[in-house]
């Protein structure tokens, strides 16, 4: 009987549902769920999960990191690029951008820049709103997962500690059921047995007892530690593990809320900026509109009219009558004195050509013109002037605002001797009233010459006209290089290339010059380099290789006065005449 009940109660009739190296969740008639505790044996594989979400969290956070290093790059970039076209202040470039085209470049310049600002703000809002916010996420999702598969982990422990001390139960309980029956037998043998003493057959009788008594003790306990793991393993697979698998899954679905509610932050960040950018360009496209050809057409008559009459018509000059010369100084101021004009040789034109002369590359240099700007044609010297007036009297109505402002402090202070003392203000007064009087009688010297232009006054000397007369005086080196420049094959010489050179002189004047003036003595000779033809006033016509003798040197204006005979005497351009003066007089010297 004894024997039954063990066999009955032998631990290798009892369903475990937990085997060494798996886990096994068999439950019939209980559906499996759509959540994750249908992957309760893929522990492991859930953990390689989620930390491959965490990777690809982390690289889409290098992502925008580097689209932010990128829109940085470009922003600085393009201010980069605006600020190198944008005009420097006080030079050539920004009177350049008084026209409308150029203005409207201007423009777009300014409006890159903005552009380039909004850049800047896609890159500082990434920053902010994606890049750390989603780092500071990272970190708390890295805590948070690692919490939860370590409560996996510890559960999974506790349930194979329990697993483990149901096993030792069971092997002990079967120990002592195969102790406790080879008791019996061994009881049951010596009971049948005549040679046996009564003595013996109660010692195996009372160790048969002692036997299955520890068998029923050993039963009791695998009994109780069954129940236990049962309990324990129930709880394990439908409390605890669930639990810890639910919070695994909220996890790691927040984590994908996170990442699509980023990226669409990523799109927002850029949608943000493309009113602003679109205001941007329709400024551009404004600016552009703005252009406007016939308004350019019309500065560039302003900005370069000089004021000069059109030339007249050329005299008709005939050749044909033999040229009437005389050898004495006399025959010259009696002719002169009779107020006849008599053609010279090369047959000067009283018709004169406007002096379209290149400007002095000197002039251009900052404070290298003259103070009444007299280097500069009528027109254009009419403008300096004016503008030069409107600068002066802005400087004059400055000052005086700040006298009007002290004035007032100065009462102020009289009628209130707490706020401050009158008299420190005295000084300063005293400065400002001398320098409005410097600015007016600055403003009355500007007016003078400004009315001089306008005809208002009586013009000046014909030395001052000889020297204004050009758009811009020309230097000698400038000359010469501009001679060597222009040397022709057969050595000859336009009337278009002399012009740069030649001074615009009435005729009148010349000969008034001549008629007060006695006859200036030779100071050495000249050879012509190249044919001139001198068709305007004051100046003569030479021909190439011809000897004549110089009478005044160049004085900077690039032009050196000959005389062909008594009567015939004129300026011909430095650059084309080679001189050799009186060693007596100047010293050997030689243009060239």
């Amino acid at each position: 009987m004894l024997s039954m009940e063990l066999a009955f109660s032998r631990p290798d009739k009892v369903r475990l549902l937990k085997q060494p190296g798996r886990l096994i969740h068999s439950i019939a008639g209980q559906s499996e769920s759509a959540a994750w505790n249908s992957l309760q044996d893929q522990f492991d594989n859930l953990e390689k999960h989620t930390q491959w979400g965490i990777d690809v969290l982390e690289k889409y956070i290098k992502f925008v990191k580097e689209r932010t290093e990128i829109e940085l790059s470009y922003a600085k970039q393009l201010r980069n690029l605006s600020k190198k076209y944008q005009p420097k202040k006080n030079s050539k470039e920004e009177e350049e951008y008084r026209y409308t085209s150029t203005r409207a470049f201007l423009a777009t310049l300014n409006e890159m820049n903005d552009y380039a600002g909004q850049h800047e703000v896609i890159s500082e809002n990434m920053t902010s709103l994606i890049i750390g916010e989603l780092t500071r996420y990272v970190q708390e999702l890295k805590q948070e997962r690692k919490s939860h598969f370590h409560d996996g982990r510890k559960a999974q422990q506790h349930i194979e500690t329990c697993w483990k001390q149901l096993e030792a139960s069971k092997r002990r309980f079967e120990r002592d059921c195969k102790e406790a029956d080879r008791a019996q037998q061994y009881f049951e043998k010596m009971d049948a047995d005549i040679n046996v003493t009564k003595a013996d057959v109660e010692k195996a009788r009372q160790q048969a007892q002692l036997r299955h008594q520890m068998a029923e003790d050993s039963k009791a306990e695998y009994s109780s530690t069954l129940q236990k793991f049962n309990s324990e393993q129930h709880d394990h697979y439908y409390t605890h593990i669930p639990n810890i698998f639910q919070k695994i899954q909220e996890m790691e679905e927040r984590r994908i809320v996170r990442i699509g509610e980023s990226m669409k932050t990523f799109a927002d960040v850029d949608r943000q900026v493309i009113p602003i950018i679109g205001k941007c360009l329709d400024e551009i496209t404004k600016a552009a509109e703005s252009v406007d050809h016939k308004n350019d057409s019309q500065m560039v008559i302003e900005a370069f009219k000089s004021g000069f009459e059109p030339p007249g018509d050329v005299d008709f000059e005939d050749f044909t009558q033999p040229m009437k010369r005389t050898i004495s100084e006399s025959s010259l101021s009696n002719s002169r004195g009779d107020g006849k004009y008599e053609p010279k040789f090369g047959g000067k034109s009283k018709g004169k050509l406007w002096p379209f002369i290149k400007k002095n590359k000197l002039s251009l240099k900052l404070g290298a013109g003259p103070e009444d700007f007299s280097n500069l044609p009528p027109e254009q010297r009419r403008k300096k002037l004016q503008q030069k007036v409107d600068e002066l009297n802005k400087d004059i109505q400055k000052e005086m605002d700040q006298r009007d402002a002290l004035t007032k402090m100065k009462d102020v202070y009289i009628k209130n001797p707490q706020m401050g003392d009158a008299a420190s203000v005295d000084h300063r007064l005293s400065e400002l009233e001398q320098n409005i009087e410097k600015l007016r009688l600055e403003v009355q010297k500007f007016e003078g010459w400004l009315a001089e232009v306008e005809g208002r006054l009586p013009s000046r000397t014909e030395q001052a006209r000889r020297q204004s007369g050009l758009y811009e005086a020309q230097n000698t080196s400038a000359v010469n290089s501009c001679a060597q420049d222009r040397e022709s094959p057969d050595g000859s010489y336009t009337e278009e290339q002399s012009q740069e050179t030649e001074m615009k002189v009435p005729a009148t004047d010349f000969d008034d010059e001549f008629d007060d003036e006695e006859p200036l003595p030779t100071i050495g000779t000249c050879k012509a380099l190249y044919t001139f033809e001198g068709q305007n006033e004051g100046t003569i016509s030479v021909a190439e290789g011809e000897m004549l003798y110089v009478i005044e040197e160049d004085k900077g204006d690039g032009w050196t006065r000959i005389r062909r005979n008594e009567d015939e005497e004129g300026y011909v351009p430095t650059s084309y005449v080679e001189v050799y003066l009186d060693k007596n007089a100047k010293g050997a010297m030689t243009y060239i």
